[in-house]
């Protein structure tokens, strides 16, 4: 079993590593599904925009909008690759199916249920490309983290 400290590293490693193959998985897939994004704000942007209301009184300048919504998605996969880990360190069934039903419970709580409530995003339609997509996303996501989560075991574990 590892310690703490390096559970907790390579979680956060692991979500880094996974929110930006996310990001390049969406930029492949986004055409082919049609997943223009549209001209608003994505979610992260938004999220910012109330992080930067609530400590600073108002929204993110337009020149960090970018970077801020950036913090905000990885900041979030950072988050969720530490407590997967850290969950699947002490409860080793957490990574069953290879991180897959993690991957569909983040879209799931994050996506189609935290970003409506907060005034993000709109809630989910039944639309089978989007719906696709966005699974496809979280799955992508968290079988990057699980990936890395078994090497790092592979990796520390050896005598």
């Amino acid at each position: 079993m590892r310690s703490l400290l390096s559970t907790v590293a390579v979680g956060l490693g692991a979500g880094l590593v996974a929110s930006f193959a996310m990001n390049q998985f969406q930029a492949l897939a986004a055409p082919a599904l049609g997943q223009s994004g549209g001209n608003d704000d994505p979610a992260t942007v938004k999220a910012a925009d109330s992080v930067s209301h609530i400590v600073e009184g108002r929204p993110v300048t337009q020149k960090h909008r970018q970077l801020a919504g950036s913090a905000v998605h990885y900041g979030v996969g950072a988050a969720l690759g530490a407590g997967y880990v850290a969950a699947a360190e002490r409860w080793p069934e957490t990574a069953t199916g290879f991180g897959l039903p993690f991957g569909a419970m983040t879209m799931l709580l994050l996506d189609d249920l935290l970003v409506p409530a907060a005034g993000w995003g709109a809630w989910p339609e039944a639309e089978a490309k989007g719906n696709l997509y966005t699974l496809a996303s979280h799955l992508v996501f968290a079988a990057t983290v699980e990936g890395i989560r078994r090497g790092a075991d592979a990796l520390l574990t050896r005598d």
